[in-house]
């Protein structure tokens, strides 16, 4: 029964992939969202296809806050290759904070001095609760006794992810000026620490207990736990719960908002919602929660009106090639190589997207043609903006008119670059013939030459003439 349960789980799983599989070289789309969110940066995006659907201001630079802990989980994690190993808390490494501007902005997790915890434990209070006396141990022991040195690592990975518009000044998240972000990149970063092992397992759990207790720092043993910030995961909360959610960091900051990193998954469709600077507190200056309303916003939108639409499909004619020396249609007509699915919301007609951005690889043909013969490619538009392109092939065989093609031949000899080595040769060869003629001809006239008569007389010898004249007498 197990079997036929995950059989059926990885058939759903592929059946929701096909149409990402089947498309060309697509990119992404970003609708607008009728409805307004409160925060100043957001990104939505799917991550079954890796398509933004939505953006606000993705690329406008923010405080990120303690999502700053989603990077140094990652370089922890990738820089400690025992998770299970202990680590005693010293409160010096973090006794600094106790006298910065902001407190406000800080968040512990009850760990004390001298508590033993391991590099899981720490990790899952910085990922639930923000703590800052876990990131500041973090840092300090991955970073070799040097928290400057581990944010170097986060600086140096950022820089390998690509984030370009993001800097690291302290691995907390606490208020500086010089660490900056922007939604796109805390969708990049938290896109990349998804595949990083155990990431997602500690980022999205709802509760935590530390897995070693000190009795005389923590005598209660039920109330040392752990709980994830983000309330869209917590069922008992009749406002915030969504179905579906979890985790990943929510961070606030006094001097910049409240932010999210988040994702949800529903029938088969996964969504990571990004939201930055969402006021704290509401008009009449009461303490407000806009992040987690963005975030549902966000989710509902993509959920209740998003589905996988053919936007071009495999059979569409798209235009025709005149095709010379045919035996038959004088044209072929050219259609998409593969079909084009995509992500697209319901209030947008396909009809919308632009199919006229034809570049053909030759104005026409010469029979034969073959069917799937590569003939261009077409690029498809929405709203002046490339969403993918595709290859155009032949829909089907023009064969060659064999009458069609020798009179063909026979008018193109003469200008055929084998014409013209054909009339330099014999060219060649009759000025040789010729050559051949006139030398002959010479000889000829030279062998005809009458003969002088002093060669014509056999010579006698004289005194033998006379010793047979006296004989004959």
């Amino acid at each position: 029964m197990k079997l036929l349960k995950r059989i059926t789980a990885a058939a759903a799983s592929v059946l929701a992939l096909l149409p990402c599989l089947r498309t060309g070289d697509t990119k992404a789309v970003s609708f607008n969202m009728q409805s307004t969110l409160h925060s100043e940066s957001a990104i939505l995006i799917n991550l079954d296809c890796n398509a933004v659907i939505y953006e606000k201001n993705a690329d406008t630079m923010q405080m990120p806050g303690p999502l700053v802990n989603i990077m140094t989980a990652v370089v922890c994690i990738e820089n400690c290759p025992d998770l299970t190993q202990e680590v005693t808390v010293d409160e010096d490494v973090y006794s600094d904070l106790y006298n910065i501007k902001y407190q406000e902005d800080l968040r512990y997790a009850d760990i004390y001095d001298g508590d033993v915890l391991t590099y899981y434990d720490l990790l899952y209070a910085m990922m639930l609760t923000s703590s800052v006396e876990a990131s500041s141990t973090i840092a300090y022991n991955i970073g070799d006794a040097s928290i400057a040195n581990f944010v170097q690592l986060m600086n140096d990975k950022a820089a390998e992810l690509g984030l370009s518009s993001t800097h690291f000044t302290n691995a907390t998240g606490m208020y500086s000026t010089d660490q900056y972000t922007t939604a796109r990149d805390m969708a990049k970063l938290t896109q990349y620490a998804l595949k990083v092992p155990h990431f997602e397992e500690i980022s999205t759990a709802y509760s935590r207990e530390p897995s070693i207790r000190d009795p005389e720092n923590h005598p209660d043993r039920d109330a040392w736990k752990w709980y994830h910030s983000n309330t869209m995961m917590d069922s008992d909360s009749d406002k915030y719960y969504y179905a579906g959610a979890r985790g990943i960091k929510t961070g606030n900051l006094e001097m910049g908002g409240r932010n999210i990193v988040t994702t949800a998954g529903r029938d088969g469709n996964n969504y990571l919602a990004v939201a930055m600077k969402a006021p704290i507190n509401d008009s009449e200056g009461e303490v407000a929660f806009y992040h987690l309303d963005d975030a549902t916003t966000m989710f509902d939108w993509a959920f209740n009106h998003f589905s996988y639409k053919v936007i071009l499909p495999e059979t569409a004619e798209l235009g025709e090639i005149p095709v010379s020396l045919a035996d038959g249609n004088d044209y072929v007509l050219a259609r998409p190589r593969e079909e084009i699915s995509m992500l697209w919301v319901d209030d947008v007609d396909v009809s919308l997207v632009n199919r006229d951005k034809i570049e053909w690889n030759s104005d026409s043909l010469q029979a034969p043609v073959k069917k799937g013969d590569l003939l261009g490619k077409v690029t498809l538009e929405y709203s002046g903006e490339e969403i993918a392109t595709v290859d155009l092939i032949a829909v089907s065989d023009v064969n060659r008119s064999a009458l069609k093609y020798n009179i063909y031949a026979a008018k193109m000899f003469p200008k055929s670059k084998w014409f013209k080595k054909a009339f330099i040769i014999t060219g060649i060869l009759c000025g040789i013939y010729i050559l051949l003629c006139v030398y002959a001809y010479v000889l000829f006239k030279q062998r005809q030459k009458p003969v002088k008569p002093i060669y014509a007389v056999p010579k006698i010898n004289k005194t033998k003439k006379k010793k047979n004249s006296g004989e004959k007498k």
